[in-house]
């Protein structure tokens, strides 16, 4: 279990029980195949993920994997930060909301499936963030740090660069590079438990 709250009343998937209920009805219907990942309702087509749905604090989603492929004529789709490339999902407070968009869910939903059908791939950027200093001078002084790192995956790397090039102060990117040596080794990425 993920979360110590996990089956408990306050569990915040109780807050979103009937939007999420009906969510899942539609993706039942949908032709894809249900399963359990990273604790939450994974939709996949022959293997591969195409759909999330998740309960947050103050919302529901419905995440797409290949997102920025969809067209997205009501404008309903969001991209979770900045640097999301791929991922954009619906949101949901109410069930009224799942009901009243449902024709619109449907035809995202196979779009989607469309896409995964087509075998369509989302390019990303090839590392667009440039390595920091510190990071390039540990590596000269660490290979080993280096081959851990470029056995990361790209979205890994991708993370940890993008925080260690956050600070300003060089101080403070070597700190925080230190800080994840020992991630970086065990050959997990930033947001890893």
């Amino acid at each position: 279990m993920r979360c110590q709250l996990g089956g408990t009343p306050d569990c915040k998937v109780h807050r979103w029980q009937e939007p999420m209920a009906h969510l899942r009805m539609i993706l039942l219907d949908s032709g894809l195949t249900e399963e359990r990942k990273w604790g939450v309702p994974c939709y996949t087509f022959q293997g591969a993920n195409v759909m999330l749905l998740s309960a947050f604090n103050d919302y529901c989603a419905l995440s797409f994997f290949k997102g920025s492929l969809l067209e997205d004529p009501h404008g309903l789709l969001v991209k979770p930060g900045e640097n999301s490339q791929a991922t954009r999902y619906l949101r949901f407070t109410r069930v009224e909301e799942v009901i009243e968009r449902e024709p619109v869910i449907r035809a995202y939903i196979k779009e989607a499936l469309a896409l995964e059908k087509a075998g369509r791939k989302v390019e990303f950027k090839q590392r667009p963030e440039p390595i920091p200093e510190e990071l390039e001078a540990m590596f000269a002084e660490d290979p080993a740090l280096q081959a851990a790192f470029e056995a990361l995956t790209p979205g890994r790397q991708r993370g940890y660069i993008l925080h260690f090039s956050q600070p300003k102060q060089a101080k403070t990117r070597l700190s925080r590079i230190e800080k994840c040596v020992p991630k970086i080794m065990e050959g997990k990425g930033f947001h890893d438990r």
